[in-house]
C-alpha cells in the first residue's frame, strides 16, 4: 500500500489527498460564509496541502483562504501560483512572464496570504513570448532572498520539465490529469522518476459521476462513489500523486477526504487502468 503522505522537495510532509480551492465562492454573503466553512473543515480533517492561485478571483481566493485559515497551522501548505495577467481591454486574461510582473505577483501573494514566504510557489503557465530562463531565474531570484521556498509549474511538457530543471529546483508539477484523462501520463512518469510531486488538477472526470461499466462496478464492490473511486485509483497509481480535488459544499469534501481510506485490490485497479488505451 502507497504512504498516505508525500515530502515535497523533502522538506514539506503532506498528506498527499489535498484541497483545491478554486471552486469556492469568494463574493460577500452566504456563499462566502459557506466558503469559509468548507476551507476550516478541509483543515479539521486532515488536510494538509491546498491549492490556490493568484487567477482565482485575481486574488480574491488568497484572501478568502486567509480569512479561514490564518494563522496557519504548522502543517498546513498552502500553496498558490503566479504567471497568469487579468484581462484588460485590449487583450484577454493569459500567460504573463516578465520577471517585474512576476515579481510583483509574489509580493502580493505573500500580502494576500498574510505569510512572508510561499513555502511552494508554482508557475501558472509558461509564457512563450519571454525566455524561461528569465521567468525562473526571476523567481529563483525571490527564492534566494526568502520570499520561495520551493518553485513547481503547471501544464507543461517533458521537454519543458527537463529545461527547467537546468534552471531551479523543481519540487512539484500541477497538470491535468485523471483516470479517464491521461494525455500528460509521460509528464506524471517524468515526475515519478525523478521524485517530484504530481497535482493532478480536475482530477475526478466530469464524466465519473455519470460512468457505467467497470467505474459503476469497482464502486458498488468497494460501497463507494464513482468519484472516490476515481481519487482512489490516482493514490494508488503513483506515490508522487497528489490528488488536489475542489469543492464547495462540505459534504461533498468529506466524500472526497473520505477516499484516502479506500482500499482497491490489484484486480479492480487494472480494471479500471484498462479503460485508458495505451
Amino acid at each position: 500500500m502507497a504512504s498516505s503522505t508525500f515530502s515535497i522537495g523533502g522538506e514539506r510532509t503532506v498528506r498527499r489527498l489535498g484541497f483545491g480551492a478554486m471552486r469556492l465562492p469568494t463574493a460577500p454573503g452566504p456563499a462566502r460564509e459557506t466558503s469559509v466553512a468548507v476551507a476550516r473543515r478541509a483543515v479539521e480533517l486532515g488536510v494538509t496541502l491546498i491549492d490556490t492561485a493568484h487567477l482565482y478571483g485575481w486574488g480574491a481566493n488568497e484572501e478568502l483562504l486567509a480569512e479561514a485559515l490564518y494563522p496557519y497551522p504548522d502543517d498546513l501548505l498552502v500553496t498558490t501560483k503566479v504567471g497568469i495577467a487579468p484581462p484588460t481591454a485590449d487583450r484577454e486574461a493569459g500567460p504573463h512572464g516578465r520577471p517585474e510582473f512576476l515579481r510583483e505577483q509574489v509580493d502580493e501573494g505573500l500580502r494576500r496570504l498574510r505569510v512572508e514566504r510561499l513555502e511552494l510557489l508554482q508557475l501558472h503557465r509558461i509564457d512563450p513570448e519571454v525566455p524561461l530562463a528569465d521567468q525562473l531565474g526571476a523567481l529563483r531570484e525571490l527564492q534566494v532572498q526568502g520570499k520561495i521556498g520551493h518553485l513547481g509549474l503547471s501544464e507543461i511538457t517533458v521537454p519543458e520539465l527537463e529545461e527547467a530543471r537546468k534552471i531551479i529546483d523543481v519540487v512539484s508539477v500541477q497538470n491535468r490529469y485523471s483516470m479517464l484523462d491521461r494525455e500528460h501520463e509521460a509528464v506524471l512518469d517524468a515526475c515519478a522518476a525523478a521524485g517530484i510531486a504530481f497535482l493532478p488538477w480536475r482530477p475526478v472526470h466530469p464524466s465519473v459521476t455519470s460512468a457505467t461499466g467497470e467505474i459503476a462496478a469497482v464502486a458498488a464492490e468497494l460501497g463507494a462513489t464513482a468519484a472516490q473511486v476515481s481519487l482512489a485509483w490516482l493514490l494508488d497509481r503513483s506515490p508522487v500523486v497528489l490528488p488536489i480535488p475542489g469543492t464547495g459544499s462540505i459534504d461533498h469534501l468529506e466524500e472526497n477526504v473520505a477516499a484516502a481510506d479506500l482500499r482497491m485490490t490489484k484486480d479492480q485497479w487494472q480494471r479500471l487502468d484498462r479503460l485508458w488505451p495505451r
